[in-house]
């Protein structure tokens, strides 16, 4: 086992939307520096290792790289098995082509893993020992820690919490299955839902997102938070969505903390309490009573952190 000394650093990269987010992380889980690019998929291990050279400039003592990926990562071979974002060519051998252009160790993860890890060690979840982490944006997804350590499942695909079915008689999800969460509470869908609404209330005249077609779940959040009592109501019901699956999350593990993160999340506690509010209402008393639902603090910086961390773990263990 190597010696780990506290002046060491570790890159995590998230290479998940349309950018790149790159951050310099002590050996505790601090971000020490930042960097953010237009995500080039065609030439990304070319790109990483620009962004690497120019954050090693900043602390030279940088041990290990991580990268949080948006898609199902295989924890036994570190390869990228399935990603809607990363051409196959690119995710082909992408853990060995970045350790040969940066000369470092490469932790490959799942995007919702590293962000929940990140929050484990430096976030919302600080103090846990057991937590599950929940993100809402474009898509859904969900990681579990337990006992101190990511939980991946049997074949590494732990944690589609955006797939629990929520509406039988929904719509078709991507997946296949019909009326999972993703299909109403995902960003997409939060304005899916409320373009349908608008069509056929006729009190949404009175909304000001009436006079936008192209507004986004940012701006049904930001109406929220400025009393617009239409997208509160579109609010307070995609909470009620998410509540409901908590809640089967917190009947079936009795898990300590739940962080709930992703840009869905800038809502605040418009959507947290009903969040909180429909999963107490729908779970088994004394298992909601043990569990504590919580926002993410590290926003953008959450995946950079713990794709870091996850490349500290594994390079401290060789």
């Amino acid at each position: 086992m190597s010696t780990v000394t506290p002046d060491r650093n570790y890159i995590g990269i998230d290479i998940s939307g349309a950018s790149l987010h790159a951050a310099l992380v002590s050996h505790e889980g601090q971000v020490v520096a930042r960097r953010e690019a237009a995500l080039e998929t065609a030439t990304l291990p070319a790109q990483i290792a620009g962004i690497v050279a120019e954050l090693r400039d900043a602390a030279p003592n940088v041990v290990a790289l991580g990268l949080g990926v948006p898609g199902l990562v295989n924890p036994e071979t570190g390869r990228v098995v399935v990603s809607s974002d990363l051409p196959a060519a690119v995710r082909a051998d992408l853990q060995s082509e970045l350790a040969r252009a940066t000369n470092l160790p490469i932790a490959l993860a799942n995007d919702a893993n590293a962000a929940a890890y990140g929050e484990y060690i430096a976030g919302a979840g600080r103090g846990s020992r057991n937590m599950f982490y929940v993100t809402i944006g474009t898509g859904i997804g969900g990681a579990l820690i337990m006992d101190g350590k990511l939980w991946y499942g049997d074949s590494g695909f732990a944690g589609e919490f955006g797939h629990i079915t929520i509406d039988r008689e929904g719509i078709e999800c991507t997946c296949g299955n019909t009326g999972c969460l993703e299909t109403v509470a995902s960003a997409p869908n939060i304005v899916r839902r409320t373009h349908e609404r608008l069509v056929r209330d006729s009190t949404s005249s009175l909304t000001r997102l009436g006079l936008n077609k192209n507004f986004t779940a940012a701006d049904i959040a930001h109406a929220a938070n400025e009393g617009d009592d239409f997208a509160l109501l579109m609010i307070e019901r995609t909470g009620r969505y998410i509540g409901t699956a908590i809640a089967a999350v917190i009947n079936l593990l009795n898990i300590q903390r739940i962080v709930l993160g992703g840009g869905v999340m800038d809502a605040g506690k418009l959507i947290l309490d009903p969040i909180i509010r429909e999963a107490g209402r729908r779970s088994f008393q004394p298992c909601f009573e043990a569990t504590q639902i919580v926002a993410a603090t590290l926003g953008a910086d959450a995946v950079p952190t713990g794709a870091a961390m996850l490349a500290r773990d594994a390079a401290t263990t060789k």
